[in-house]
């Protein structure tokens, strides 16, 4: 391929004998995507770390230069239509062409050893795995944080969708009209029908409606869906994610697929999952939303990442000579890491805590109470009403944090949870730490009036401050309870099991310490709201659900926890 070269310059850092390179590397349909190159004037052959993305290569300036300072070449390319690279920006839908055709030349200049990798999260991440589904010659490791497999997973939990995230995200990588102004977000994101969004912010963003109007994992996801494809990589992967992050599920199941389902059993033994306390934006960090974890905490990723690519790429005898656990978790609440062979680790087990009450568990002055005694008779469901118009907020609505500054990580609960459309379900103070790591759910007996509606549950680690830490949380549209593809609406007044996905997660409740659980009809803007009516997509009506959690013979809600 011919390249057009943009310029070459002396780096006019500390590291003065790295050379950044800037050219337009031209792909397949002769559209050329900017490329800086980072090399150590001493190294005349080396493997190649490549990162792709859409947030602007030349912040990876400080990056390049120290992989280039590790022995490495480090090419850094913006994304199709981003910044300096030709072409139309459409979120994910040339990724994993130009990441085959970007390492194809990589792999064929005198510089590069034949060995590239690939590593970056979030969006840099999910294009490590569409590059490698394309089965370029010459990637041969890949060191993806915090990101996705299938993009339908990434967005929707449950029949839910992530609203906040993707409106935030599109809107800020979709080009508005000159002199437009956004709303305020927090009034958009209460817009209906739900393809109205995008203009409730400010201007028309296509993939925003495609995303938010296709809330099944139809035909329109298949193409941003390489989780079947996995399985047949031959390829070490290095998985890192914390359990706030909203890729976690997906993260930890990337790397579940890879280690127990890869065909190449060599590749099986190649994957290796760090699990800690962070949300997206804290990786590697001690303090997280309002907790902190300690120094404990902190993971240096570019050492982590230097020893993975010292091992697969330059194939280094000290580094391959070394052994690391396959999985390395931190559990929250003691704030230590552990190492265990799989995910979920052995040694737990799935432990039921039951719901019980007097039918007045509403808040958390109520009388809602978890227990490992199951009820012996049949008790008073609890009661509370979701209406869309006023849903429950994700985290408690302050001055500093308005709804639609919605975090993922852990705060304190308790302003929510004093709310009457919260059920609200605590333990005795602990007697002795519980321990408990692995995938958590909420098996609930629920119903309601309305042909729909959403059960959104937290766990909570109540400290003896009152501190209410949420630590899970997942969410479930009725409607999708028995499938994704096959919607069945609710029949009103009948009680149907549920069960709610929680994701990963590691923790101990120290002694005096409360495990609690809240249940709400919604986890709002975190995910959208459930209009209750089941009208569809285009409609803007809604209904106030009156919502069920029994607890009777042959209907026991409960939270299973793997338990030590």
């Amino acid at each position: 391929m011919k390249i057009l070269l943009i310029s070459l310059s002396l780096a006019t850092s500390a590291f003065a004998e790295v050379k950044t390179e800037t050219l337009n590397m031209p792909m397949r349909d002769g559209i050329k995507l900017a490329t800086d190159i980072y090399r150590d004037d001493a190294v005349t052959k080396a493997p190649v770390i490549l990162t792709r993305t859409p947030y602007d290569r030349t912040k990876q300036k400080a990056t390049g230069e120290r992989w280039a300072k590790a022995g490495y070449i480090f090419i850094a390319q913006d994304c199709r239509g981003k910044f300096g690279s030709e072409g139309a920006f459409a979120p994910y839908n040339n990724e994993g062409q130009d990441g085959y055709d970007s390492i194809e030349w990589i792999t064929g200049q005198p510089w590069c050893s034949g060995r590239v990798g690939m590593m970056g999260g979030s969006y840099v991440g999910a294009v490590q795995w569409q590059a490698a589904a394309e089965n370029p010659p010459g990637l041969a490791a890949i060191a993806p944080q915090a990101t996705w497999s299938s993009f339908y997973r990434n967005l929707h939990l449950g029949g839910s969708v992530r609203l906040s995230l993707i409106a935030g995200w599109i809107a800020g990588n979709t080009p508005k009209h000159e002199g437009v102004k956004p709303a305020d977000m927090s009034e958009a994101l209460l817009r209906l029908p739900l393809s109205d969004v995008d203009e409730a912010i400010g201007w028309p963003m296509p993939w925003l409606d495609a995303f938010l109007t296709h809330p099944k994992p139809d035909g329109f996801w298949t193409r941003l869906n390489l989780t079947s494809r996995l399985p047949e990589l031959q390829l070490p992967a290095l998985h890192v994610v914390g359990y706030y992050d909203y890729f976690s599920r997906e993260s930890v199941g990337n790397f579940m697929i890879m280690q127990k389902q890869a065909r190449d059993v060599k590749t099986r033994e190649q994957q290796r999952l760090i699990l800690g306390p962070w949300d997206h934006g804290t990786i590697g960090k001690t303090k997280v939303a309002e907790v902190e974890f300690g120094l404990d905490a902190a993971l240096d990723t570019f050492a982590l990442q230097l020893d993975w690519f010292n091992r697969h790429l330059k194939q280094d005898p000290a580094a391959q000579a070394k052994t690391f656990p396959p999985v390395r978790y931190f559990s929250m609440g003691d704030n230590v890491w552990h190492d265990a062979q799989t995910w979920p680790p052995e040694g737990f087990t799935a432990t039921s805590f039951y719901l019980r009450s007097e039918g007045k568990a509403n808040t958390r002055q109520g009388r809602g109470v978890l227990s490992l005694k199951a009820p012996t008779q049949d008790e008073t469901p609890d009661t509370f009403l979701a209406d869309p118009a006023k849903p429950t907020p994700s985290n408690p609505i302050t001055e500093a944090r308005p709804i639609k500054a919605a975090v993922w990580g852990p705060v304190n609960q308790g302003a929510t949870e004093d709310r009457d459309d919260v059920l609200v379900y605590s333990s005795e103070p602990m007697t002795e730490p519980l321990t408990f790591a692995g995938n958590a759910e909420a098996k609930l007996h629920v119903s309601t009036d309305t042909p729909d509606a959403d059960w959104a549950v937290k766990l909570i680690d109540v400290h003896p401050d009152g501190f209410a830490q949420n630590i899970a949380r997942g969410i479930l549209r009725g409607r999708y309870r028995a499938s994704l593809l096959k919607p069945e609406l609710m029949q009103p007044g009948q009680i149907y099991e549920i069960t709610v996905d929680l994701g990963p997660v590691a923790a101990t409740i120290a002694k005096g310490h409360q495990l609690r659980v809240d249940i709400s009809g919604a986890d709002f803007p975190l995910y959208d709201r459930n209009p209750n009516t089941a009208e569809g997509i285009t409609s803007s009506k809604t209904a106030i659900a009156t919502e069920q959690v029994h607890h009777k013979t042959g209907a026991l809600s409960r939270i299973v926890l793997p338990v030590k």
